[in-house]
């Protein structure tokens, strides 16, 4: 992101921007890779490839906002890799971490990694200092520090049927190991932000929060969360795009922010929810209209949206989810465009 671009988001989220309404992305491996037109495994292993996508992409839409921008990332590998989880890296497809718990008795055995040695955490935080001075030189800062959420990297490490099954069966155990999974985490952001200091943004992914009860959630998800954004940060973001229902009205105990939900819900309910405290990024369909839409699809949705939400402060128009796959140029521009043409 520019500093123009941060000094916005920065005062949307405060509630305190004024001018036309902002359009972003949340973009990552799953949508860039093949727009650039490169093998995943290439935008994966080489940095040349990995920096000329991610400029290639901000300059071809200067206006608009990607975040977190210039994301050092393996897939889901990033932070299971740590705890010993076999990776797999098709060519072309995207990556996937192998389970390692078949059991909550082998929960005891696992030891927090060291994020600065173990897994591929030491690549994406070498990645982001190799290519620091050249984003720079773009006129780009590095803004965020990022990484799944615990129960989402949990569900990797077990299996998200088993995960949600042990948080009822065996909870001292599941506690255990989100405890350790939330130490990891608030290292790794540690670490990323004394070696960056334009960070001043997090963003956190996890879906699995979506998939439990207010009930679980108070339990086996607030706590966590709390802690990983119980930071001086401008910008405390979440990226849920499965059900917000057990979740919604405790973002702002959480921490956060800024929030970027799955297309379903529905804006007015959610701002009304969290008190118009928590900027909301979305809400058009990604696949159905963003990926696979035609131009009047995308305009219809984005001024069906606009229509019907009652307040535009605390507003990024986006997807409801991160870019999906096959998102064309055109489609981006055509979005940016309704957005102009149908914004306050």
């Amino acid at each position: 992101m520019t500093e123009a671009q941060w000094k916005k988001l920065s005062d949307i989220v405060k509630g305190a921007y004024k001018g036309p309404l902002q359009t972003g992305f949340i973009v990552d491996s799953p949508w860039l890779p093949k727009w650039f037109g490169v093998k995943i495994l290439d935008y994966f292993t080489n940095d040349d490839i990995w920096l000329r996508a991610n400029l290639d992409v901000v300059n071809s839409f200067p206006e608009i906002m990607f975040l977190p921008g210039f994301w050092s990332e393996y897939g889901m590998c990033s932070e299971p890799s740590a705890f010993g989880a076999r990776c797999s890296f098709p060519a072309n497809e995207f990556p996937h971490a192998h389970r390692i718990i078949h059991s909550t008795d082998e929960i005891a055995r696992i030891s927090k990694p060291h994020p600065e040695k173990d897994g591929l955490a030491p690549f994406i935080l070498n990645r982001l200092l190799i290519n620091k001075r050249k984003i720079e030189d773009n006129g780009h800062k590095i803004y965020f520090s990022v990484s799944r959420g615990p129960l989402n990297i949990a569900s990797y490490l077990m299996g998200t049927t088993e995960f949600l099954t042990a948080m009822i069966t065996h909870p001292e155990e599941i506690h255990r190991l989100l405890q350790l999974i939330t130490d990891y985490l608030v290292d790794i952001h540690d670490i990323q932000k004394q070696a960056i200091p334009t960070i001043d943004g997090l963003l956190i992914l996890d879906d699995i929060i979506g998939f439990i009860g207010e009930d679980e959630f108070l339990e086996f998800g607030l706590p966590y969360f709390k802690r990983l954004y119980d930071r001086d940060l401008t910008v405390r973001f979440l990226h849920n795009d499965a059900s917000w229902i057990s979740s919604i009205s405790h973002l702002a105990d959480m921490g956060v922010n800024l929030f970027n939900m799955g297309f379903e819900a529905d804006l007015n309910h959610l701002k009304d929810m969290t008190d118009h405290q928590v900027t909301m990024f979305g809400n058009i369909p990604p696949r159905d209209v963003l990926a696979n839409g035609t131009k009047p699809d995308i305009e219809n949705a984005i001024k069906g949206l606009l229509h019907k939400t009652d307040r535009k402060d605390r507003f990024i128009v986006s997807c409801g989810g991160g870019m999906p796959p096959n998102v064309s140029s055109e489609n981006i521009h055509s979005f940016f465009e309704m957005v102009q043409k149908y914004g306050p």
